[in-house]
């Protein structure tokens, strides 16, 4: 804040009895109290009259809008018995503000407190007439009329009023009026006008609590029945149907109750069936047998359902939950209409990792109308939209196309299935298509058609590996063998394979199972020509000592770990001298084994430097090394390590 330079006392002092001086001042005229004052005789009395009237008419003068000052100069007169007087004030005001209601009602209460009742009815009239919009006028007038006993006027008051279509308070004011009479005939014509001008929810039950509350059932119930049979949409109101239930169970007609829930919780929108539903659980906690607490819980789990699915109508989690109820349920067209629901959100993105779950729907809805529905038609309808649906430009699923083959061959129809197959390979070329359809022919016995299938896969993939030797395997069962061994001969020259070793595995296969060992032996020959893999080494040494050629699974075994060690691969010397050593184990060939013993290494843990990705050291980590005997000329420095830790035990060992 800012420091004040000049400290000094101000020229005008102000002091507290000045401040109390003006704010007393500013406070203006106030009013003070009325003198009281005697009057001893009727000129005094007329002095005071006039000096009254004055003052007020000086005030209406400076406000003439101000109705509150014209109130009270008429309420003065009144107070003086001058009726005249104030009637004439009341008019004045009229004619200023005709449209305050304040006004009319006080003018109107003076005239029936003074029981000037010609007076008052030709001021109701007028208001009525002038503001029929004003309930509270109505509402007197009648009243008035009924206090007087001029049940007719009173009538003929609400006719009146009715005839401007007022609100639900104004119709059930008339309706009691009659009531109060015991014309109940009369309240019921009110109530059919009341319905036909407000045709809504409310405007019924209230009908229909009139008729209850006379005991008059039937003609309660007929009011229900009407409002939802006239209502349509509008009838689908939770007050309708919770009232209408609880009147059947007052009437102890319980199953009407029942059929009343029912049918409210499946037309309500479940947002607005919660009260229903608890009221429900209620009813049948009470009324119910086990098979109605059962419908109560599926009744429950399904809102809940609901209310799930409103708010992520695209999770199919929900909907598969959702089904399996219906299904459990036993209703089929429930089920039906779910399954519905739930195709119709497809998914929103192009991408079939968001389709798997939605596809299975499809899939679960045409498993539902071929086993539990049994409808034929309906179940070929389902797979002929959902290969419509399915973007196969995009992507496909090969199972869908399969299950409608294969129910297609369930209904004896073999030619739907192989044109449904057909379909498939031409637009989406997949190994399972393929290889479903090769087995469709095959189990039919159809073989010129499975070999024909077969060159198309070739023909399609000829790098697909499984599908040569599925060919191959299929010849040799048909018992073409020559046939099946051109078809692996043809399968190992081609270019390129996506799995080259299971070609030569099965080709090796079919000629030691056919007891062509020589053949067998050329194929691994060849096929040491082109790699020079452990595996290989070790499969051919392995078919040698199971055909009793030991000699030359010995030397396979031997050419293996030489190469091997030249070629600096230590681990899989390691393998090799394995199995080497089971063989001999095998044969009980001791001198074998101790001979590959002598080849096995000392498996040692060595450190070695952690290079970063920019050249640095990062540290060291250890590893496992193996040091073979015939490498060991070399490790002088280890021989004397390992005589010198000898020693050290010995000496250990004396002390």
């Amino acid at each position: 804040a800012r420091k004040v330079q000049n400290k000094s006392a101000a020229p005008v002092q102000i002091t507290a009895e000045q401040i109390i001086r003006e704010a007393v001042e500013r406070q203006g005229d106030q009013e003070s109290k009325p003198i009281r004052q005697r009057i001893v005789d009727e000129d005094e009395l007329n002095d005071l009259k006039l000096r009254k009237r004055k003052e007020f008419e000086d005030a209406i003068r400076r406000q003439k809008h101000q109705m509150n000052t014209w109130i009270k100069y008429a309420q003065w007169e009144e107070s003086q018995r001058e009726f005249r007087r104030a009637r004439s004030v009341y008019e004045r005001a009229l004619d200023i503000e005709p449209h305050n209601t304040t006004t009319w009602l006080k003018y109107t209460e003076m005239e029936m407190k003074h029981k000037f009742i010609q007076h008052a009815r030709n001021v109701w009239d007028r208001a009525v007439v002038l503001l029929p919009r004003v309930d509270q006028f109505w509402y007197k007038y009648a009243y008035m009329e009924e206090m007087l006993g001029n049940y007719a006027g009173a009538r003929q008051i609400f006719e009146r009023w009715m005839q401007w279509e007022p609100e639900d308070g104004s119709w059930m004011t008339y309706v009691r009026f009659e009531e109060r009479l015991g014309e109940l005939d009369r309240c019921r014509n009110i109530f059919e006008r009341f319905i036909a001008i407000r045709p809504y929810v409310s405007s019924y039950l209230k009908y229909a609590k009139f008729e209850d509350k006379h005991r008059q059932r039937d003609r309660c119930r007929a009011v229900l029945e009407r409002a939802v049979a006239e209502l349509g949409d509008l009838a689908n109101d939770e007050r309708l149907f919770i009232y209408f239930a609880k009147f059947e169970e007052r009437a102890r007609e319980t199953e009407r109750a029942r059929v009343l829930y029912k049918y409210a919780l499946d037309h309500l929108p479940k947002h607005r069936a919660t009260e229903i539903y608890k009221m429900f659980v209620n009813f049948e906690k009470q009324h119910g047998d086990r098979a109605g607490i059962e419908d109560v819980i599926v009744s429950k789990r399904r809102f809940q359902y609901e209310e799930q699915l409103r708010q992520t109508p695209s999770n199919y989690d929900i909907w598969f939950d959702y089904i399996r109820l219906e299904e459990n349920a036993g209703s089929l067209d429930k089920a039906r209409e779910v399954y519905e629901r739930a195709i119709a959100n497809l998914p929103t993105v192009q991408d079939k990792r968001y389709w798997r779950r939605y596809i299975y729907l499809w899939i679960n809805y045409a498993l539902f109308e071929e086993l539990i529905a049994e409808d034929i038609a309906r179940t070929r309808e389902v797979y002929s939209n959902v290969l419509k649906l399915i973007p196969h430009r995009a992507f496909s699923f090969a199972k869908v196309w399969v299950m409608a083959a294969k129910f297609e061959i369930r209904c004896k129809d073999l030619g739907r299935a192989r044109k449904l197959l057909g379909n498939a390979i031409g637009m989406c070329p997949k190994d399972s298509l393929f290889e479903s359809y090769i087995q469709l022919e095959s189990d039919l016995g159809y073989i010129d058609n499975a070999r024909k299938l077969y060159e198309k896969w070739l023909e399609h993939a000829p790098e697909n590996c499984k599908a040569w030797t599925q060919y191959a395997t299929l010849e040799r069962q048909v018992g073409e063998l020559d046939r099946a061994r051109a078809l692996f001969e043809l399968s190992i020259t081609q270019p390129t394979l996506d799995m080259p070793e299971l070609v030569w595995k099965a080709y090796i296969d079919l000629e030691i199972e056919e007891e062509q060992h020589d053949r067998a032996r050329a194929l691994y020959e060849r096929l040491l020509e082109r790699t020079k893999h452990v595996k290989v080494w070790i499969s051919a040494a392995q078919f040698e000592a199971s055909v009793e050629a030991v000699d030359k699974a010995v030397k396979l075994f031997q050419d293996a770990y030489a190469y091997l060690k030249s070629q600096g691969l230590k681990e899989e010397r390691v393998l090799v001298l394995e199995a080497w050593r089971q063989m001999e184990t095998d044969r009980n060939n001791t001198e074998g084994v101790k001979t590959v013993e002598s080849k096995m290494p000392k498996r040692v843990k060595k450190r070695r430097p952690i290079v970063a990705e920019d050249g640095t050291e990062a540290g060291y980590e250890e590893y496992f090394d193996y040091i073979f005997p015939d490498e060991e000329t070399g490790n002088l420095g280890l021989k004397l390590l390992e005589k010198a830790q000898a020693w050290k035990k010995q000496k250990l060992a004396e002390q």
